[in-house]
């Protein structure tokens, strides 16, 4: 019995293409519940859960007045009734054999505490913009060694995958996500996984398609509550492992520029290292986004100002943190 896990909240764009996937599994429907674990949603995303759950038994819309991702999956555990849980998204669509695949090698590798697949993005909208953003996302200089961004080859040993698949009893051994955490949770549960003594894999004979925010608003808001939250994160569990080194790489690009310029109010000197920073990052940044115009027909503006987006405003978010820290109490 495999019991799989959304979390949902104001989806109405996504839904229907994430449980439209969801019912094309090849994985025995028999086997298999799918709980929604809704955060109140305001749009019509219960309505649409609901007439889903009115057809196929085998789902259920449940309610998290917490609103926030480790209160649903908690929940979601607890109600389950499934010896394996497979953690979905709805933001985005699976292929048909994702499911089957994952709990397959769950079963047959004797270490592993969880199992993942690669994500390849997409925008639900295809405009110059969206279509910018999508590239950045699957660019190592636009998030670095994520291998579930990048794609891989063959099964590989990671520090953390999207989603998951795991068997409940490691939520026995580990504990449940940490319910402080807004985002992150995923991450700083695999963490634990780790240190426990299991390992977690990604796998290459499947996907999901995952379908990233097509604004540059919507892009950059996001990225700084993503920034925003590493900070936290380390805050809240008190320990530097619960990330890794890639998600501070945005905050020490924003501080190489501003700390040199603070400081070079009173030593003028100190302003050629925000130059020299700068200069060499303008200089990677059109090097990397003319590769990219060149080899997949984008615009070399959207793309430009895409990679600004993400790394400026996920840099200024850790920094936001940094600074909330003396107003932020260790729950």
């Amino acid at each position: 019995m495999v019991s799989v896990i959304c979390p949902i909240f104001n989806e109405e764009r996504y839904i229907h293409k994430c449980i439209d996937s969801v019912l094309a599994q090849d994985y025995p429907k028999d086997d298999m519940e799918v709980l929604f674990v809704d955060g109140m949603s305001t749009d019509t995303t219960r309505h649409i859960v609901a007439q889903y759950a009115a057809q196929y038994p085998f789902i259920h819309l449940l309610d998290n007045p917490h609103k926030i991702v480790p209160y649903a999956m908690n929940l979601g555990i607890q109600q389950a009734k499934g010896d394996i849980i497979v953690r979905l998204d709805a933001h985005a669509e699976y292929a048909n054999n994702y499911i089957s695949t994952l709990v397959h090698y769950l079963q047959t590798i004797p270490d592993s505490g969880n199992v993942g697949a690669p994500c390849r993005t997409l925008s639900i909208t295809n405009t110059p913009k969206a279509k910018a953003i999508v590239a950045v996302l699957s660019s190592k200089f636009g998030v670095g060694n994520s291998d579930f961004r990048t794609g891989i080859s063959h099964l590989k040993q990671v520090d953390t995958v999207p989603f998951g698949c795991w068997k409940k009893s490691i939520f026995d051994k580990c504990g449940y996500f940490d319910t402080r955490l807004v985002r992150n949770q995923d991450i700083e549960m695999n963490k634990r996984i780790l240190s426990s003594g299991s390992k977690i894999y990604l796998v290459p004979d499947t996907y999901c398609i995952y379908y990233a925010r097509d604004t540059y608003k919507a892009f950059c808001k996001n990225n700084f509550a993503n920034g925003k939250w590493n900070i936290l994160t380390v805050y809240y569990t008190g320990q530097m492992r619960s990330l890794s080194l890639r998600h501070f790489i945005p905050l020490c690009f924003v501080l190489s520029l501003l700390l040199p310029i603070i400081i070079g109010i009173a030593c003028p000197w100190f302003l050629i290292i925000a130059l020299i920073s700068l200069m060499a990052y303008i200089s990677t940044l059109c090097f990397v986004s003319f590769q990219m115009v060149r080899l997949n027909n984008l615009s070399f503006y959207y793309v430009l100002w895409a990679f600004v987006t993400l790394h400026i405003s996920y840099g200024i978010g850790s920094l936001v943190g940094l600074l909330s820290l003396p107003f932020t109490k260790r729950a």
